[in-house]
């Protein structure tokens, strides 16, 4: 009998398409590919050992409270001063990472006394941070919003990009204990200069830097620990959570990604727009002057109702009615209420537009160098004064600096002469008046019917303090003594104003401010 009892009772053993169908490979090749996963890549991870080492980086300490400060000083100092290169020094220090991966990896194993330890070192070091740069910005004499600020306060899909590989990277070397120090730079990149920035926005009261900042990092702070905790259950780091649990945490990641996606891709999306109507104002204005123009300066007020467009045009032939033109065939284009103001250069030819352009730029660049100098010559004038830099006065179409001293300790006349001498031969072509406190002017010695050599000297000294001062002088001596002195104060054109019959005990003649009082007495 060839039929077997077991077979007919059991006919899905015998069955060979049960298990077929059009799906059959691909799942063939999932469970294929999660088998290799397991036992070619998991397997190698001491996940005991990875979870040791971020749980000893990603506590609050001492040591990361210092290493935030400094972070973010250098930073704030990289961002005032728009420099790169100084912003990525402040990156190396990257002692935000540890909490946050921390955190990460403590919500995928459900560690939640490790979450609660992680974030509480990202809260501190947080506001540690922001307000260590605030007080560097308060204390900086710039509080300008730079390029480099004003990049990190609009954030879009591709900062959320950043975030995500630098977290992919980071979280991957971690695992596979390959951390080191270009990948802390990789995370730091997206948590430090942002932070930075809202401490700018604090200090300045700029509530646009503050929020637009804020809200970049904390995209970029989201990002970076859920993408972590992603990376720790896709290398199956043991975990507490029940299987339900496991699914509420996985959901709850994937709507936080879109959550924090969407608002960023209208933000990349306004971004984009607004950059299509800079390249296509600019196209159309240069094309509606002709080849031989150019559009020098190109200014958008995207904030403006309506959108305001400013623009300087070299050309040979000026063109009336060209922007009403321009406004009405962009708000068409746009679809939106455009105006346009543009300031006409006639120029000749095409190259006299390029020559004109460059004659413009240097212009401009000779102006800021200009009230640069003129901003550092008034700070250097308070300093040496002891004043404050709204005291100093300043005619620059007349290149005229004039400051009134205080009484400085130890400082002599002799002491502002070389005080004004000093900073007279440092910025050339000015002229430069420090006005001295009316402290004691040096005695007139004389020897033998005459001024003595020092007191010949000293002449100078008073008549450069009497013309800065503008105060009368009064003059003490005996009578012979004073004829003599009189006389060589005559030749150097210092009256006196009042005389006293007193001997000198250095034989010769002493002078000394006069107060209004002294002055009107008999």
């Amino acid at each position: 009998m060839s039929d077997n009892p077991a077979n007919a009772a059991n006919p899905k053993k015998t069955d060979p398409k049960k298990h077929s169908g059009p799906l059959s490979p691909v799942t063939g090749s999932i469970r294929l590919f999660r088998r290799w996963w397991r036992v070619a890549v998991r397997s190698g991870v001491d996940q005991q050992a990875v979870i040791d080492k971020i749980k000893e980086d990603s506590g609050f300490s001492p040591h990361y409270a210092f290493m935030n400060c400094m972070s973010a000083g250098i930073a704030i100092l990289g961002l005032l001063l728009s420099s790169p290169a100084v912003v990525i020094g402040a990156m190396l220090l990257s002692p935000l990472m540890g909490p946050i991966m921390g955190a990460g990896f403590a919500l995928a194993i459900g560690d939640s006394a490790w979450l609660k330890e992680s974030t509480k070192a990202i809260l501190i070091g947080t506001v540690i941070g922001i307000l260590f740069a605030a007080l560097v910005v308060t204390l900086s004499p710039l509080q300008t919003v730079t390029t480099e600020i004003a990049a990190r306060t609009r954030p879009n899909l591709f900062d959320l990009a950043v975030a995500l590989f630098s977290a992919l990277a980071g979280a991957y070397a971690m695992i596979r204990g390959r951390m080191g120090t270009i990948v802390g730079v990789a995370i730091a990149t997206a948590l430090m200069p942002p932070l930075a920035v809202v401490g700018f926005g604090l200090a300045t009261f700029n509530m646009s830097v503050f929020g637009g900042a804020l809200l970049l990092f904390f995209t970029n702070l989201m990002t970076i620990a859920l993408t972590a905790a992603g990376m720790a259950r896709l290398y199956g780091f043991r975990s507490t959570l029940s299987e339900r649990q496991s699914q509420i945490q996985i959901a709850f990641m994937v709507v936080m990604f879109v959550a924090l996606a969407v608002p960023l891709g209208f933000s990349l999306q306004q971004i984009a727009w607004e950059a299509n109507v800079s390249r296509s104002a600019n196209g159309y204005i240069k094309d509606q002057f002709g080849a031989q123009a150019r559009v020098s300066q190109l200014d958008i007020d995207f904030n403006a109702q309506p959108i305001k467009i400013t623009a300087s045009v070299f050309t040979p032939k000026i063109i009336a009615r060209a922007e009403e033109q321009s406004a009405r065939v962009l708000s068409r284009t746009f679809d939106r209420p455009i105006a346009v103001a543009i300031e006409q250069y006639r120029v000749e030819t095409g190259s006299d537009a390029a020559s004109a352009e460059l004659a413009s730029i240097r212009a401009q660049e000779q102006a800021r160098e200009a009230e640069v100098r003129v901003v550092q010559l008034r700070d250097n004038l308070a300093l040496i004064a002891g004043v404050s830099a709204d005291e100093v006065t300043i005619d620059a179409a007349k290149r005229r600096a004039v400051v009134k001293a205080k009484p400085l300790p130890g400082a002599t006349m002799q002491t502002y002469a070389t005080l004004e001498a000093r900073v007279s031969a440092q910025a050339k072509g000015w002229s430069i008046q420090i006005e001295p406190p009316a402290i004691a002017l040096p005695d007139l010695v004389i020897i033998d019917g005459a001024l003595d050599g020092k007191s010949n000297q000293a002449l100078a000294l008073i008549s450069w303090a009497a013309e800065r001062t503008g105060l009368p002088l009064g003059i003490n001596g005996t009578p012979e003594n004073l004829a003599i002195a009189e006389s060589a104060l005559a030749e150097k054109n210092i009256p006196t104003t009042r005389k006293t019959d007193i001997a000198i005990p250095s034989r010769g003649v002493r002078l000394k401010w006069l107060t209004p009082d002294e002055t009107s007495a008999p």
